[in-house]
């Protein structure tokens, strides 16, 4: 509110976001705010709801980390600390004008931002993959992103350049794939979780969050058979299975694989372990007993997020608090 206020007084007719995905989406809410004075933020968070942008002001983002790949996309993600939810703003109208994606701009990012990240683009490409919305123009960017994460996200955290200039690339075509094909349930938990606990000092950053997500919410899909084929068809590009291998040993080898780059990338498995003596950060840690005061409350904003729609399988209430506890414990999703 305060950009979009400076904005009104010097009007400019380009607006140039510079960094990672929180001061780009920050700059997207911004110029939705400085053409429409009048639209609040509940307006602006109804999906697909934005009115025609471009009046007054076109948009240029350069990025800076490997993950978000928000220059590319028609999201913006802003955080509502007095509710403690993340709130995703989804319409097109807020896709840049011009994506600068320059590799060197990355070079200098610390390795727990290589890691958080990577995930977060690794997320993207797999929720793309088996959204419901994918379509043959999605597809081959997903599957490409996720073939360049495996090869080039882990050296990239070691210090490869190399490869965390490739990871660079990776992670935008990743973005041009969800910004068309949409995502799913890990990201719906993700923005629901994020910054629930704040108030006990534990802030889940978003990549870290989807990082430990992402192979139960693999397992929960899978139940649903084409999901499970296109998990299984992940898996073959990847070429972590058997060829010969069935479906269900497939989905097997990719929550395997993801599991194994959560510990090469030093990310821990669930909730309960984030910020604790195993994973120590400055983010705090969440206690059991909050956690299951709140967790029929994540499960219902979740499944009023915008990413849930799209998502190959629709949890009930029971079920998506099932997941997060699933999420929070480590334990095997079985239902």
């Amino acid at each position: 509110m305060n950009g979009a206020a400076v904005m009104l007084e010097f009007e400019p007719d380009w607006i140039v976001a510079i960094g990672g995905g929180s001061p780009i989406d920050a700059a997207k809410a911004m110029w939705i705010k400085y053409e429409y004075p009048e639209c609040t933020f509940e307006d602006m968070c109804k999906v697909f709801g934005i009115p025609e942008l471009r009046k007054k002001a076109h948009f240029c983002a350069v990025s800076s980390t490997s993950g978000t790949a928000t220059e590319v996309t028609a999201f913006s993600i802003i955080t509502d600390y007095e509710k403690g939810i993340k709130f995703p703003i989804a319409d097109f109208e807020i896709t840049p004008d011009v994506a600068i994606v320059d590799p060197e701009l990355a070079e200098t990012m610390p390795k727990k931002l290589v890691a958080h990240t990577g995930m977060d683009a690794m997320t993207h490409a797999v929720e793309a993959y088996v959204s419901t919305a994918n379509c043959d123009y999605t597809d081959p960017l997903a599957i490409h992103a996720i073939e360049m994460i495996e090869n080039d996200l882990v050296a990239s955290y070691n210090g490869d350049m190399a490869a965390r200039d490739r990871m660079h690339n990776a992670q935008c075509l990743a973005g041009m794939a969800f910004s068309n094909a949409l995502l799913g349930i890990v990201h719906s938990m993700a923005h629901k979780t994020g910054a629930i606990f704040q108030d006990f000092g534990a802030h889940i950053i978003h990549g870290a969050a989807n990082a430990m997500y992402l192979p139960k919410v693999v397992a929960f899909n899978a139940k649903d058979e084409t999901a499970k084929k296109r998990y299984g068809v992940i898996a073959d590009y990847m070429g972590i299975a058997a060829k010969d291998a069935s479906d269900d040993e497939k989905v097997a080898a990719l929550i395997a694989y993801l599991r194994k780059m959560n510990d090469d990338l030093n990310i821990p498995h669930c909730i309960k372990n984030y910020g604790a003596d195993s994973y120590p950060c400055e983010q705090g840690f969440v206690p059991e007993e909050v956690f299951l005061e709140r967790v029929h409350d994540i499960a219902v904003n979740a499944l009023a997020d915008a990413c849930t729609g799209s998502n190959p399988r629709q949890p009930s209430v029971e079920e998506m608090e099932k997941l997060l506890k699933c999420c929070y414990y480590d334990t095997e999703v079985d239902f």
